[in-house]
C-alpha cells in the first residue's frame, strides 16, 4: 500500500528535507517597546484552580468552600492566585520562549484585582521592556517583557509580572560550543552571571512558635540585636510525578518542548523533560502556606530558578521571614515579607523568590 504514495514510502527521505514550520522566536525579532498580543487567551475554570492547588498542596479552605471564602470578604471561593499567575504566563510561552533558553526570573508578581472569579476569560499581552545580549552565551541574549492578564470583559487587569529570559540568536556572535551552550537550551534554570548571589545566613535561626501574625512578629522581636534571623523548613515534601510533569502546563497552554516532548528532550543535560518552572514555584510555596494562616495574596519579586527539575525529584521548601508590618488597615491580618527558597532531594535550591502576603492576626 506504501508504493501507491511516494511519501510513505520515502517517509525518511520526505522528513530530512521538509521545511520546519518553527514556533517561537529568536532574540533578534524582539524589539523594546512592542506589545505582543497573546491571541489564545485562556479560560479560568473552577475545575483548572481546584486541580492546580490540590496537586501542588495549596489546600487553603477560602478557595475551596464557600463559608471560608465569605469569612475573607469573597462572595464564593476564587482563582487560587498561583493558578492564575501560570494561565497568565502559559499562553505567553509560545510567542515569547519557546526557543527554549534559561528563565532567568521574575518579579513584580501583582494582582491588582484582587479575587478573579473561576469562569473570567483571559486576554493576556506583554511589552517588550529591555533587550541585550548575554555576556556569558554569545548564541543567546537576554529579553525582560512585562506581562499581563486581563478580564477580556472588563480589560481590567488581574495578574502582571516582569520575566527575564535568555532567547536564542538566530545568528549566534560565536558558535555555541560547551555543554553550558547546550544546557541554556533546556530552560530548566541554573544559576549564571546574570544572576545575583543569596545573602549569607546569622549562625542562630529561629522558628515562629504559630501561624499568625503575631507570631511572625514575636520571632523576629526575638532576633533583634543578635545574629539570628527567622529560618526554618517545612517539613512536607512533593514528588513529581507526571501530573506535575506534564498535565499541569499543558492545562495552562504552555506549550514549550522542555516540559512534553521527551525526543527533543533527550540530548539535553536532563535527559528528559523538566518541570515548569511554576510548578515548582508553586509547591515550595504550598509547603510554607500550610505552616501560615494566610489571608490574602499580595505580591511577589525577585524570583530566581536555580536548577531542573524531573520526574521522580522531591520538592521541599525552606522560609525566612524578613518583616512583620502590623500597619495594614485591616484588623483581621498583618503584613509579612518571606523569602522561600524550594529544594530538591539533594537539599540543592531550585527556586528562591520574596513573597508578601496578609497573615491572619491571632483570633
Amino acid at each position: 500500500m506504501n508504493g501507491d504514495d511516494p511519501f510513505l514510502a520515502r517517509t525518511a527521505d520526505a522528513l530530512a528535507r521538509a521545511p520546519v514550520r518553527e514556533k517561537g522566536r529568536y532574540f533578534e525579532t524582539f524589539t523594546e517597546g512592542e506589545t505582543i498580543d497573546h491571541e489564545r487567551g485562556i479560560r479560568l475554570t473552577r475545575a483548572g484552580s481546584d486541580c492546580w492547588a490540590s496537586q501542588t498542596l495549596n489546600h487553603d479552605p477560602a478557595y475551596w468552600r464557600l463559608d471560608a471564602a465569605r469569612e475573607r470578604g469573597y462572595d464564593a471561593p476564587p482563582t487560587h492566585p498561583d493558578y492564575l499567575l501560570a494561565c497568565t504566563m502559559g499562553p505567553s510561552v509560545e510567542d515569547l520562549s519557546e526557543k527554549g533558553g534559561y528563565f532567568l526570573g521574575r518579579t513584580d508578581v501583582r494582582y491588582p484585582s484582587g479575587a478573579v472569579a473561576p469562569g473570567t476569560d483571559l486576554v493576556v499581552e506583554s511589552e517588550t521592556v529591555v533587550t541585550r545580549p548575554s555576556s556569558s552565551r554569545p548564541d543567546y541574549g537576554i529579553v525582560t517583557w512585562e506581562t499581563r492578564g486581563l478580564d477580556a470583559d472588563t480589560g481590567e487587569v488581574v495578574c502582571a509580572y516582569e520575566r527575564t529570559n535568555m532567547v536564542p540568536r538566530r545568528e549566534p556572535t560565536e558558535p555555541p560550543s560547551t555543554d553550558d551552550d547546550r544546557r541554556a537550551a533546556t530552560d530548566g534554570g541554573e544559576t549564571t552571571p546574570e544572576e545575583r548571589s543569596e545573602p549569607s545566613l546569622p549562625a542562630d535561626l529561629v522558628a515562629p512558635e504559630g501561624p499568625y501574625f503575631e507570631d511572625f512578629r514575636t520571632a523576629l522581636d526575638r532576633t533583634d540585636g543578635r545574629d539570628a534571623a527567622v529560618a526554618y523548613r517545612h517539613e512536607r515534601g512533593r514528588t513529581v510525578d507526571d501530573y506535575l510533569l506534564s498535565v499541569l502546563p499543558l492545562r495552562t497552554l504552555n506549550t514549550a518542548k522542555q516540559h512534553h516532548d521527551a525526543h527533543a528532550m533527550a540530548d539535553s543535560p536532563s535527559g528528559e523533560p523538566v518541570v515548569y518552572g511554576d510548578v515548582t514555584r508553586s509547591v515550595a510555596l504550598g509547603h510554607a502556606r500550610s505552616d501560615e494562616a494566610t489571608w490574602r495574596e499580595e505580591r511577589c519579586e525577585d524570583e530566581r530558578f536555580h536548577d531542573f527539575i524531573v520526574a521522580g525529584d522531591t520538592v521541599s521548601a525552606v522560609t525566612r521571614v524578613l518583616d512583620a508590618d502590623p500597619d495594614t488597615g485591616s484588623d483581621a491580618a498583618g503584613r509579612v515579607t518571606f523569602r522561600h527558597y524550594a529544594v530538591n532531594q539533594r537539599d540543592e535550591p531550585v527556586y528562591s523568590g520574596t513573597r508578601t502576603a496578609l497573615i491572619r492576626r491571632r483570633p
